[in-house]
């Protein structure tokens, strides 16, 4: 089978390689010239997908990277892989998935399967892309052209997460557009769970992810909790996880990141007030989660003034910029949003990230563009004031930080293990 993947990221492109290995053609295609460039000269940009694997693709002939939505005609199969962000007003933004739609449909085929994976509101397939694609096309879903949604399940940086091996859940606009959308990913995923429609798949994608926030935020507001009484919340979950039913592990931090439950839960408290439904609950465990910053803040202060100094002057080191550890993505990361209010408070900020060297642009906070990383030596880490643990990278020597730096504040549990100082470290 041809197949195009439209979108070369963290989501598209380790599909692209699976499909692949698995013996299909596939046609990355990508609005960025220099992704393209990158894949077809055998080079990864993302740090937990080796060059060699996409060298071998390309060598073979099996995976070819264009900008070219033309060559869409040749292909039997799109599948649309795109950012699915909230604006400035943090509404659903499903831009990605329109335009995408607008510059693949007049080359569309009659009987092309056409898949979105991105993740977004119930509706928008059947709704919202099917009719981009009509309009432009002339062709008819269902009839003319194939339509159906089955969610990513991207878990990057996870060496247990194998694209292959992740159950893959397929939802059609008709039995039909299903049965074909079935067909295709059987050729790459073990094991697919259809369900009856598209709306059913996105909606599936929106409960995973608002599961996730909501039980992260019960941590988080625990964490103020147990803190105030002089219980560690760390201890607390570890002792609580050995119960063998009734029980899932979910720990704080500093804030929300990435592409998805920062963003996701938003998507279905917008959809559902055009039902007249209101996410009360979800809502309760957003404000919860972007409240965990200020917080975080707040133990800087407390560390501070144990040393009879504030943050207005001093120098603070956050260690990780990635939203997550061990993968080079730093979307949505609170590290972003540490550093800005540090830097309101009139601290001098730096930060250290062995993954992300230089900050590449980013839509909230293009003026970080260009930083780069401090060095990891002596001399460096032991300048600044405080260093505050955002991102339990594993590859970070937590042992020379707790020997370099005069205070630490540990969003992460990352010192637990590490020989210190009295007092030397604060747990936010």
């Amino acid at each position: 089978m041809n197949i195009a993947i439209i979108g070369l990221g963290y989501v598209g492109l380790p599909l692209s390689l699976q499909f692949a290995r698995s013996g299909a053609k596939v046609l990355g295609l990508d609005i960025d010239p220099a992704k393209v460039e990158a894949l077809n000269a055998g080079r990864s940009y993302i740090k937990h997908i080796a060059p060699e694997s996409i060298k071998a693709a390309v060598d073979n002939r099996s995976f070819v990277a264009s900008a070219d939505f033309a060559r869409v005609r040749e292909v039997d199969a799109i599948i649309i892989c795109v950012p699915t962000p909230l604006n400035k007003n943090r509404e659903p933004d499903i831009s990605y998935i329109t335009d995408t739609g607008r510059a693949f449909a007049p080359h569309l085929r009659k009987g092309t399967l056409v898949v979105l994976e991105s993740t977004t509101y119930p509706g928008t397939t059947d709704e919202d892309l099917r009719g981009v694609i009509e309009s432009v096309s002339g062709l008819k879903a269902g009839t003319d052209f194939h339509l159906a949604f089955s969610p990513e399940r991207e878990d990057p940086g996870n060496p247990s997460s194998v694209v292959a091996t992740i159950p893959k859940v397929v939802g059609g606009y008709t039995p039909a557009c299903l049965k074909r959308a079935m067909e295709l990913y059987s050729l790459a995923i073990k094991t697919l769970v259809p369900v009856s429609s598209c709306r059913v798949a996105e909606a599936t994608k929106l409960l995973e992810n608002t599961f996730r926030g909501v039980n992260i935020a019960l941590v988080n507001e625990l964490k103020v909790v147990y803190s105030a009484m002089g219980i560690d919340v760390w201890e607390v979950i570890n002792a609580a996880k050995t119960k063998p039913f009734g029980f899932m592990a979910f720990y704080p931090g500093p804030g929300l990141g990435g592409h998805c439950i920062p963003i996701d839960p938003f998507y279905l408290t917008w959809k559902a007030r055009e039902y007249g439904q209101h996410t009360r609950f979800i809502e309760l465990a957003g404000e919860i989660n972007t409240a965990m910053p200020d917080y975080v803040i707040h133990r800087v202060a407390d560390a501070l003034n144990d040393r009879a100094k504030s943050i207005k002057g001093s120098r603070i080191l956050v260690v990780g910029l990635a939203y997550k550890p061990n993968v080079d993505d730093e979307r949505e990361s609170p590290s972003y949003v540490l550093m800005e209010r540090l830097q309101q408070r009139g601290a001098s900020v730096a930060y250290y990230d062995p993954y992300v060297p230089v900050i590449k642009p980013t839509r909230e906070h293009a003026h970080w563009a260009g930083v780069r990383s401090v060095a990891w030596t002596r001399d460096v880490i032991g300048a600044y004031d405080v260093a505050l643990i955002a991102t339990n990278h594993a590859n970070v020597n937590y042992q020379e930080l707790a020997d370099w730096a005069p205070v630490i504040v540990d969003t992460r549990n990352a010192m637990a293990t590490v020989k210190t100082k009295p007092g030397q470290v604060l747990k936010a």
